[in-house]
């Protein structure tokens, strides 16, 4: 195998024996080579063989922004996931685990503690998924040394609900798929601009309104909230929670259903951020 992009000392980006692009992690691995060079095999640790390029692509956009640690803890998670559950998961979970287990390390470091408005659904109707969030919490403690709360036990627990391969579900996930649509819909047209649909923010932007629209659809949302989260979201992010605003009408005249404060702050921020980015 051929290096052809490195990531950092332990990540590679290179192709197998039938021609597909695999990330490549090993522990320095990548340490003085350059692209060209060939892989040193005996310090191969893992191979991430991805069935479609463009989630290829994003993992490895995404590693290029994160410590490759971060992908491996993702990785013994999804393992411990696969035999807990005993199912398989959708290969996007490498993608939006190791995201979202980034992102909350991150918001650890700034004291800001995201209330995860689902718990009691969770552990109530996803009982193995949540104990397996609980044991992924542990592992993040283990590995990094900081310990989250079950509110982040209860996010993991979604992300292995939503890489859960079935078919069965189809007519709710193209109501959820609408939903979504239009969602997205009022964000471009309130803010007149095109969405980057390439990059890693808007990734999580989708994945967290995949989550609502399907608390939507089975009608899971809840009043109440953070009065303080709710009163400054609203006056340091004017524009976008002015966009939140319509998102409620729309959900209120198609859905009969109306925001939380929580989402209220949540979705302001997403959107914050979303525009923010592409406004630079």
């Amino acid at each position: 195998m051929i290096i052809e992009k490195i990531l950092n000392n332990n990540v590679l980006l290179t192709k197998n024996d039938k021609g597909k692009e695999v990330i490549v992690m090993g522990r320095g691995i990548s340490f003085n080579k350059s692209i060209g060079d060939t892989v040193d095999p005996g310090k191969i640790d893992k191979v991430f063989t991805m069935s479609q390029s463009l989630l290829t692509a994003k993992l490895t956009d995404l590693l290029s922004e994160i410590p490759a640690e971060q992908l491996e803890l993702s990785n013994d998670i999804v393992e411990h996931a696969h035999y807990i559950l005993g199912t398989d998961l959708s290969e996007n979970i490498y993608l939006t685990l190791t995201d979202h287990i980034h992102f909350a390390l991150e918001r650890h470091k700034k004291g800001l503690a995201l209330k995860n408005a689902m718990l009691f659904e969770i552990k109530r109707f996803y009982k193995k998924e949540f104990m397996v969030g609980q044991d992924a919490i542990q592992m993040i403690e283990d590995k990094t040394g900081v310990k989250l709360g079950e509110d982040e036990a209860g996010f993991i627990a979604l992300h292995l609900v939503n890489a859960r391969i079935d078919g069965n579900e189809m007519k709710q996930t193209m109501a959820m798929t609408e939903m979504v649509q239009n969602i997205l819909n009022i964000v471009t047209y309130h803010f007149g601009i095109v969405l980057d649909e390439s990059a890693l923010i808007y990734s999580r932007f989708l994945t967290h309104l995949q989550y609502f629209a399907m608390r939507v659809l089975r009608n899971e949302v809840h009043n109440g909230g953070d009065d303080f989260l709710y009163n400054q979201v609203r006056k340091s992010y004017v524009a976008a929670f002015g966009c939140v605003v319509k998102i409620n009408d729309y959900l209120e005249k198609t859905h009969q259903q109306s925001l939380s404060k929580d989402e209220y702050v949540y979705l302001t921020i997403h959107i914050h951020r979303i525009t923010e980015r592409n406004q630079d």
